[in-house]
């Protein structure tokens, strides 16, 4: 695929190197032409020097034949622009914004062009790490019936099979993050300290995966 980035800071650059190394067709698009320093040597991509919503220099960025555009530049309002112009000028169909302004970013979730809001998201990053907090949506179908959250686990799982907290919950477990990197957990896998557990589960199920996850299979009851 080919893919647009707007803004080559720390993010832009991550994220065009991960697309790059996958073997993707990738253009990053920048106003400083000294932000493509961040872009290592064996980069095989291509860079564009110009204003992001600008269509001269997304045309020279291949934004016709794109096949999705990340705005991840600092400005809220040049992100937006951008990705409204490679939405609605364009047709690009997989269009994503950053946004550090969360109210904004809900405004243009109604007008259909996905965010992610860097302030609410970090914030709840660090919450998450903090703060026992239940059950924190990450996905949700179309319907509303199925959701995958990341769920806290209390301290009497540690030790324990992920398979024997799944048939306790009711819920199916997704995957787990150990040390910072996603795996599949098979039937043997034992939690441990630290670990991330994201799990499906049917949203009027909500209650009791919480607490059966935070206290014990002794709590399913």
């Amino acid at each position: 695929m080919h893919i647009v980035i707007l803004g080559c800071g720390r993010v832009g650059s991550q994220l065009a190197h991960r697309l790059d190394e996958l073997g993707h067709s990738v253009a990053v698009v920048d106003q400083d032409p000294d932000a493509f320093r961040k872009l290592s040597p064996d980069f095989s991509g291509q860079t564009v020097t110009g204003v992001g919503f600008d269509r001269e220099t997304l045309e020279s960025a291949g934004i016709r034949r794109a096949h999705a555009f990340a705005a991840v530049s600092s400005g809220d309002n040049s992100n937006i622009l951008a990705a409204r112009v490679a939405r609605e000028t364009y047709g690009v169909e997989q269009v994503v914004a950053r946004i550090y302004d969360p109210r904004r970013a809900e405004v243009y979730e109604r007008l259909g062009i996905p965010t992610v809001a860097t302030v609410s998201w970090t914030a709840g990053q660090f919450m998450r790490r903090m703060l026992p907090l239940g059950a924190e949506d990450e996905y949700r179908d179309p319907s509303g019936v199925v959701v995958l959250s990341e769920v806290h686990v209390g301290q009497s799982w540690l030790g324990r099979r992920s398979s024997d907290l799944g048939l306790a919950s009711g819920a199916r477990i997704a995957f787990l993050t150990r040390y910072g990197e996603g795996f599949l957990p098979n039937h043997e896998t034992v939690l441990q300290d630290g670990d991330i557990v994201h799990a499906l589960f049917l949203d009027e199920m909500r209650d009791q995966v919480e607490r059966v996850f935070e206290h014990g299979p002794e709590q399913e009851a």
